[in-house]
């Protein structure tokens, strides 16, 4: 019986599996092996950055414990309210709108307050045929008697802080309620939010944004849960326990002395909205945020319009760092809301460093190849931890807080959430960094449809923007993390193939799926082009 056994252990002890077990625990190299010059110039800077990542990951979990330290100061009912209604001025900025104009008018119609103690301001800058549709709608609803106004600029100056500041030259209205194209206000919007200014010092209510299309595909799932992270902990975690955070430009109403104390809408940054927040905030006004109080929007259902939309975002808020911070730092405000306030305007710069994370990988991998199991345990993993287990945490305990019924869909969506935050590195990584360099762009709108949570064919949809080398530059860094992944199944480094498999998954699937989406619109052109032809003959 033994001999029977023996020649089977030998061949399990010379297994793959038993040779992969060995070398994960192997310590052949410690002690002998010794870094060189070379590999701590890989080494230093590569963890150094890690570290810096981790920092802004524990800021994460420092928001979480903050909201519920403070979730019973959650705004509740105002404390006072108006015994005569004051005037509110309604503004629309639009560009380009095509799709969404009608129904945005029509819903902003359905809004209940007294007719005579409201004004409605569309602020139009298209130069397609939005212009004439939208003032032929004002027309219309103006003549069933509604308080609504058509205001058409020949020139984008300012772009929409430019609108806004303009429309305000004839604003009627004591407060100013703002409203992006692809919104639908609920109908009790203003007389929720308008008593909350009963208090003398509150210059802002922020409410949430909801969204129609959230089910519109796997995206747009995670889209949601991105913005949801945002305004359930962050603006929760912020407003309740007094630190500053930002008017998000639109579904919110400002005080219009708050606007003029401030200095007016700006439009040296992308960011208008968050640049006002701060300078008014400086001044000493209080913002208000209402989580009860949502109004629905249109999220972006292509990856390149979202990858517009994020890095027009991640340049705004890095050009209020550039402008802001200095200004803040120099206020007698508390120091941790300063600090707080620092933590706020400049996460984005965690996408340059994991660009330059990505590029140190192999060569990390590399000069690491003595590294074992225990290394991993006390030096990688808390870090990893520190830097993007946290994203997790953030984005699952928000879905809870949200749908405490079925938040445990979120736990599966966490793959692709973090693939999507992959697929916003490159992009941003540009928009960062000039920010910091100065360079100035236009303001890129993002393109709505009226999109609802079927699919719709957005072949023959305008206003879809080309992506040029982006998606080409996204797959080589992808093909890269795939050469990563063959060197950790060659070495057995089969710790880190999870992780790499996740830039590998975002990096392609912006990258293919963006030039398979512009491949479909380029031959459905060309079929109606010939379609054209044909009929002209």
């Amino acid at each position: 019986m033994v001999a029977t056994l023996l020649p089977i252990a030998f061949l399990a002890a010379n297994s793959a599996t038993s040779r992969m077990v060995r070398s994960l625990f192997d310590d052949t190299f410690s002690g002998i092996h010794q870094l060189s010059w070379f590999d701590w110039a890989i080494l230093i800077p590569y963890f150094a950055i890690l570290t810096l990542l981790s920092v802004y990951g524990v800021h994460r979990y420092e928001i979480i414990h903050t909201y519920f330290k403070h979730r019973k100061k959650a705004t509740g009912e105002p404390p006072r309210r108006f015994a005569q209604l004051p005037p509110v001025t309604i503004q629309l900025p639009i560009f380009n709108e095509r799709y969404v104009i009608e129904r945005l008018i029509d819903e902003i119609t359905r809004v209940e307050y007294p007719r005579e103690l409201l004004q409605i301001q569309v602020l139009d800058d298209s130069t397609d045929d939005t212009a004439p549709f939208a003032e032929a709608l004002v027309d219309r609803y103006r003549a069933l008697g509604f308080p609504i106004e058509y205001h058409h600029r020949n020139n984008r100056e300012g772009f929409k802080a430019g609108a806004l500041q303009e429309g305000l030259k004839t604003a009627s209205g004591e407060f100013v309620a703002i409203f992006d194209a692809d919104f639908v206000p609920p109908p009790d919007f203003l007389t929720r939010t308008i008593h909350h200014f009963a208090d003398p010092v509150v210059g802002v209510v922020q409410t949430r944004w909801s969204y129609l299309n959230r089910d519109y595909s796997f995206l747009t799932e995670v889209e949601a849960m991105l913005l949801d992270g945002h305004f359930i902990l962050e603006h929760g975690a912020r407003s309740r326990a007094g630190y500053f955070f930002n008017f998000n430009g639109t579904a919110g109403i400002l005080r219009r002395k708050t606007i003029d104390d401030a200095g007016g809408w700006q439009h040296d940054t992308l960011t208008e909205d968050s640049d006002l927040s701060y300078r008014a905030q400086l001044k000493g006004w209080k913002f208000v945020y209402m989580p009860g109080l949502d109004c629905p929007s249109e999220l972006p259902v292509e990856m390149h319009g979202f990858q517009v939309q994020q890095s027009r975002w991640a340049k705004g808020l890095t050009q209020c760092a550039r402008k802001l911070l200095p200004m803040i730092f120099r206020s007698d405000i508390p120091r941790r809301v300063k600090m707080e306030a620092f933590m706020h305007l400049t996460p984005n710069i965690s996408y340059p460093l994991m660009i330059v994370v990505s590029a140190l990988m192999l060569p990390v991998m590399i000069v690491r190849f003595y590294m074992g199991v225990w290394q991993m345990v006390f030096i990688d993993l808390p870090l990893i931890m520190a830097a993007f287990w946290s994203i997790s945490a953030f984005y699952v305990v928000a879905q809870r807080e949200l749908y405490p019924k079925n938040w445990k869909r979120s736990i599966l969506l966490l793959p692709v959430l973090m693939a999507v935050g992959v697929a916003l590195t490159v992009v941003n990584t540009r928009a960062v960094m000039e920010a910091l360099f100065g360079v100035t762009t236009g303001f890129v709108r993002t393109p709505k449809y009226a999109i609802g949570d079927r699919p719709m064919n957005l072949e023959n949809k305008r206003y879809r923007r080309k992506s040029g080398f982006l998606p080409y530059i996204e797959i080589a860094v992808g093909t890269y993390f795939v050469a990563m992944i063959v060197f950790a199944i060659d070495t057995y480094n089969f710790f880190s193939i999870p992780f790499l498999l996740l830039f590998v998954a975002g990096y392609y699937w912006a990258g293919w799926g963006t030039l398979y989406q512009e491949q479909r619109s380029r031959l459905q052109w060309l079929k109606q082009r010939r379609l054209e032809l044909k009929t002209a003959r």
